[in-house]
């Protein structure tokens, strides 16, 4: 059996793709070797340095993007998709793929193009509620599509299209918070913020949370994601703290395997609203304060909208940042609220969304297996080590 994973741009869109290959290899079993995936991407794309952590082979197209193009611009995409596209139809068959998955962003593109050309089934996977520019064109080119929430059908040829729900990586519906937080050295008791900028980082965030830190960790202990941009002038303020606040404020440039633990040690999450938190909020059942990114076309808002109206988060728009800190005072006194939050996030979790993932893919490959269902409930993890 050969399979082809694509998706990149962003960790919204590799992560899905990862989990997925976790329950391809749990359902294929030994009809799955260690050279029977590949992964197809931008070497100079984010999703080259998590492809390869995460020890999957790795191989390299050209693609541009088309949205918000100047037309010189739009024509250099243009030459990269088309010549990505030959390169992509190439290497599928080189490797003799029997089927491809495409997790979203434009490297999607040639890849999913040269699948149609050899006439290998795709399945496209849509993280986001509403599907943008690329999405939207190779529905046209894919047999199946899955997506993370009804909402999305609609949008979307008709007959092609299931709800399977995000896929997240297992150890998010095992983790408590207790042993979550024992892994970042944190005192189990108390109220803990825990701040993200999405997979580059947000400046507008940063900077709200800077302005307000000593205030906020009077209240809370806090795990900030900042990014690699703002690194630098976040640590130069942490060292002007006083030394107890300076131990409960825990700065990272990002987190890869630790980062289930930072979700399931918090009670409230302040983010952007990429497409991770339709999956990995629900997951650990946990509220949020969401910024939607106000230059990524609406599919910030649209995520975040849905989380607010099934009562699992709300939104607070960039604009208004200058709130932030009476926002999460606020939330982080009223227990009553953030409980109910918890229990409607969770009500959104899908943990089966991964297998059904996989399990549809290897039915246009020609494998198919028979799906159990995965309980939704929380197992009790396995002890882990306590951070150095």
């Amino acid at each position: 059996m050969r399979l082809v994973v694509t998706g990149g741009g962003s960790g919204g869109h590799v992560y899905p793709a990862l989990s997925v290959v976790a329950s391809l290899r749990e359902l294929a079993g030994d009809r799955l070797g260690p050279d029977d995936l590949l992964y197809v991407g931008m070497v100079q794309g984010m999703e080259y340095g998590l492809v390869r952590r995460a020890g999957l082979p790795f191989q390299g197209v050209s693609a541009g993007p088309v949205r918000g193009r100047t037309p010189p611009r739009l024509a250099v995409s243009g030459t990269r998709i088309v010549a990505g596209v030959a390169q992509a139809a190439a290497l599928l068959r080189r490797f003799r793929a029997q089927a491809v998955l495409a997790t979203g962003g434009y490297v999607c593109v040639p890849v999913v193009l040269g699948a149609w050309l050899q006439r290998i089934p795709t399945l496209v996977y849509l993280p986001d509620v509403e599907p943008g520019l690329a999405v939207r064109f190779l529905s046209r080119f894919a047999r199946r599509i899955a997506v993370s929430v009804e909402q999305s059908r609609s949008a979307l040829p008709a007959g092609k299209v299931t709800v399977t729900g995000y896929p997240v990586r297992p150890e998010l519906f095992r983790l408590d918070r207790v042993q979550a937080r024992q892994r970042f050295g944190l005192a189990p008791e108390g109220k803990l913020l825990l701040v993200l900028g999405g997979s580059q980082g947000s400046r507008s965030i940063n900077e709200a949370l800077r302005a307000v830190l000593p205030e906020l960790l009077e209240a809370c202990q806090i795990i900030h994601v900042c990014g690699q941009e703002d690194e630098a002038a976040l640590r130069a303020a942490r060292d002007t703290l006083p030394d107890g606040m300076r131990r409960r404020y825990l700065l990272y440039r990002y987190l890869h395997e630790d980062m289930p633990y930072a979700l399931a040690a918090a009670d409230l999450a302040v983010s952007r609203s990429g497409a991770s938190v339709l999956g990995e909020y629900p997951a650990v059942g946990l509220p949020s304060v969401l910024v939607p990114y106000p230059h990524a076309g609406m599919h910030q808002r649209h995520n975040a909208r849905a989380l607010a109206d099934a009562g699992a988060a709300l939104i607070l728009e960039e604009r208004g940042l200058e709130s932030l800190y009476a926002w999460v005072r606020r939330l982080l006194e009223d227990t009553e609220t953030l409980q109910a939050m918890s229990v409607q996030a969770r009500v959104l979790a899908r943990p089966d969304a991964a297998r059904r993932i996989a399990g549809m893919l290897l039915e246009l490959a020609g494998e198919p297996v028979a799906l159990r269902t995965v309980e939704a409930s929380v197992a009790r993890p396995e002890p882990v080590e306590e951070a150095g």
